[in-house]
């Protein structure tokens, strides 16, 4: 197994690095350095930017209008621009349900979807999670009816990430009662400004408004916009969570936000500490060992070898170390973490009084809102039990 990188992945790198200073806004960067709050034209302005290039769908073969990239250039192109400040592409989209249309689409539906998503232009959301169902996606039970052309929809989808911005979303719905709970299940586009649909926020506990509810009342889907089959949906579902799960792991923006973390501690003074610091060497293993299982799964699928089966085990080891560097963030910043007044940070105050430290983002927001990642995309504990079942058999 050879995890160094080529000469020509090598200058492939350096010429990401170079488009990406060149394009990526400053007052972009700036945000994400700092863990301000990106606006919808901050996220859809950086994607547009991205599809203007051709590389949204920087996964995306060429046949799709993608680059055509091998693994290790996205790895290297996600690194680049993570460690760059760019924002997180926003997955529903480019990530997660373009592999679906692609593998599982027809021709038409190609033509129709694919381009508005590799351009930026078309926002799109995920429409999984319910308020009974979770981690056990099989019990959905959003309905979608057949009549004629058309399917009606009626239920309610939860967690919805940034559902507000949607123009789009894909929805796993309940097409037959009859069988195992997984047989009857479709997957179906609707378009969220049909008549019937309504997003709801949920509020944090910052005030931040990034999930919702989304309620479907008799909403009209043409026939047309279910991928597939009618009751294979189970199947396509777990081929977008596959994608789901790595992307989840994000070891780049770990990397990032690791930087992150000394700057803080170091500003504040508890970078001499040798317990502190002795936290931060361990989460630094922890996010290389992280990286070098990455560049093995990289490593196996270039040399022609069958790569491993690791979606669960990446998603379990990045969001706990998503957790673990949000925490010791809050503890280098110690008191100056606590504040949580919506009004004052959208002031723009970040620890700019006299000997604060701007470094000081919300670091109480990240902190709570890390707490999800271990639950999302499939809860840990779910995801153990598969990886147990996967290795033992």
């Amino acid at each position: 197994m050879d995890l160094s990188f080529t000469p020509e992945e090598q200058k492939f790198r350096e010429e990401v690095r170079a488009w990406v200073k060149e394009n990526l806004p400053q007052e972009i960067s700036h945000k994400v350095h700092n863990a301000l709050e990106l606006t919808r034209d901050d996220l859809q302005g950086w994607a547009r930017i991205l599809g203007k290039k051709g590389w949204l769908g920087y996964g995306w073969p060429k046949e799709f209008g993608g680059p055509g990239w091998t693994a290790v250039q996205r790895h290297l192109f996600e690194e680049e621009t993570a460690l760059a400040g760019a924002p997180r592409i926003i997955p529903f989209g480019p990530v997660m349900v373009a592999p679906v249309i692609m593998a599982f689409g027809n021709a038409e539906q190609q033509k129709r979807f694919l381009p508005g998503i590799a351009s930026g232009e078309v926002w799109w959301s995920q429409g999984y999670s319910e308020p009974g169902s979770g981690s056990d996606l099989a019990s959905v039970k959003t309905k979608a009816e057949r009549k004629g052309d058309k399917y009606i929809v009626n239920g309610q989808k939860t967690w919805t990430t940034l559902g507000q911005h949607g123009d789009w979303m894909f929805n796993l719905v309940r097409t037959s009662n009859e069988g195992k709970p997984q047989t009857g299940i479709s997957f179906l586009l609707l378009d969220m400004k049909s008549p019937g649909v309504t997003v709801r926020p949920i509020k944090l506990l910052d005030g931040g408004h990034e999930v919702n509810e989304v309620f479907f009342d008799n909403v009209e889907v043409p026939a047309e916009n279910l991928i597939g089959e009618e009751n294979k949906g189970w199947t396509y579902a777990k081929h977008l969570l596959s994608h789901e799960r790595t992307n989840i792991a994000d070891v780049n923006r770990a990397k990032r936000e690791l930087e992150r973390l000394k700057r803080i501690a170091k500003s504040e003074g508890v970078y001499d500490d040798q317990r502190f610091r002795d936290e931060i060497a361990k989460l630094e293993v922890d996010i290389v060992a992280l990286e070098m299982m990455v560049l093995r799964v990289l490593s196996a699928a270039t040399s022609g070898k069958n790569s491993l089966d690791v979606a669960g085990l990446l998603k379990i080891r990045g969001s706990e170390i998503q957790q673990r560097y949000s925490e010791l963030m809050m503890l280098a910043g110690g008191p100056y973490s606590l504040p949580l007044i919506r009004e004052a940070m959208e002031a723009g105050w970040q620890g700019n009084f006299p000997g604060g430290n701007p470094a000081l983002a919300p670091l109480t927001s990240t902190f709570f809102n890390m707490r999800k990642t271990t639950i999302y995309g499939g809860s840990n504990e779910v995801q153990r039990n598969i990886v147990a079942q996967t290795v033992l058999g």
